[in-house]
């Protein structure tokens, strides 16, 4: 009875008749279902379900959902996302558009960053509040990460706290209004004939493009499979990215790429999946475990988001000091457990 279909009267006078159904692969805080109708036409059917929260957790992430997806759907030329059909409040159940997914392409990379750049784009000033706040680092991730250092036993440059503070200050989202898709990973893109469509908005909000566009460089943090990109390849999504941006809004994007990435680095909570976040320091853990989420652990993930860290400071005017210590932190890592491997090239994605 958990998994039955839940298509009331008032979606099926609204969509159509359930003829058949499968219910496919999904996060335990959902339910989704591939349906066929009585027109033969198909439609996705998404139920947001506890999944160990409260209720009023699960009505947060079924609102959010539905508004990031209403959003997207300003996009004009190509979609985005998803149309949004119908939805029943009271169930949590939104009816979308099904999407046909080409599937595997070894050239994923540029439409990915297109389809991205136009997704942020959607939306302004005007937009403030109509989603969340993006959540970003905080003071006490900067702490952490410090007391990662000394526990390390790896000297913290003194300008550091400083820059650290100043950092947090950089990326407080509340003049950037662009609309975030909040998990970004593959498996949450599907390849149409014409561009990239983005699925399970749960997470969306509004804030600066550049922590998503920084996925590519800092190996795509809120995902199980992180995966490392060469420059060449970088070099182009993020060109595109940036020319899409600036055809749309008729300005550059703001803000500092090293910012983001460097507000990924001191973040624990992206070297696990959602259903621990918020449970633990997870910086705090690394010396003594590596904690593993899919194929790749933690260590090997903090040390692929230190190297970029580093790389990208050597000469930066506001994160000098903390592209030293990352540097340090890195080198430090690697002598301590020599087995550490790279992330995955980006050639490696897994397909779903």
């Amino acid at each position: 009875m958990l998994n039955r279909l839940p298509f009331d009267e008032v979606l099926r006078s609204t969509v159509g008749i359930p003829k058949g159904t499968q219910l496919l692969d999904s996060s335990p805080r959902s339910r989704v279902w591939r349906v066929r109708l009585a027109d033969r036409s198909l439609v996705i059917v998404k139920q947001i379900t506890d999944g160990g929260d409260t209720g009023a957790d699960a009505d947060t992430r079924f609102a959010r959902e539905v508004a990031g997806l209403r959003l997207a759907g300003r996009a004009t030329g190509p979609a985005v996302a998803p149309a949004v059909l119908a939805t029943d409040l009271p169930a949590r159940v939104m009816v979308l558009e099904h999407l046909d997914d080409l599937g595997n392409t070894d050239d994923w990379m540029p439409g990915y960053a297109e389809s991205l750049a136009r997704l942020h784009a959607l939306t302004g000033s005007a937009d403030a509040g109509a989603l969340p706040a993006w959540s970003g680092p905080t003071a006490a991730d900067a702490e952490s990460f410090l007391a990662l250092a000394r526990s390390l036993d790896v000297p913290v440059p003194f300008a550091v706290p400083d820059e650290l503070a100043a950092l947090l200050d950089r990326l407080d989202p509340t003049s950037h209004h662009a609309l975030l898709h909040g998990d970004p990973c593959p498996g949450n893109d599907l390849r149409a004939t014409d561009g990239v469509r983005f699925v399970d908005f749960e997470r969306a909000s509004l804030g600066n493009g550049l922590v998503e566009l920084a996925y590519f460089r800092i190996g795509f943090p809120t995902c199980w499979c992180a995966m490392s990109v060469t420059d060449a390849p970088l070099a182009e999504v993020e060109g595109i990215y940036r020319t899409t941006w600036r055809g749309l809004t008729g300005r550059d994007v703001p803000g500092d790429l090293a910012d983001a990435c460097a507000g990924w680095l001191i973040q624990g909570d992206a070297l696990v999946e959602r259903a621990h976040r918020g449970t633990a320091d997870q910086l705090a853990r690394v010396p003594t475990e590596d904690f593993e989420w899919g194929h790749i652990s933690a260590r090997e993930r903090l040390v692929h988001r230190l190297g970029v860290v580093a790389d990208m400071t050597g000469d930066h005017d506001h994160l000098h000091a903390v592209g030293r210590l990352s540097s340090a932190l890195a080198a430090r890592l690697l002598e301590r457990w020599s087995t550490l491997r790279p992330l995955p090239a980006h050639d490696t994605r897994p397909w779903y």
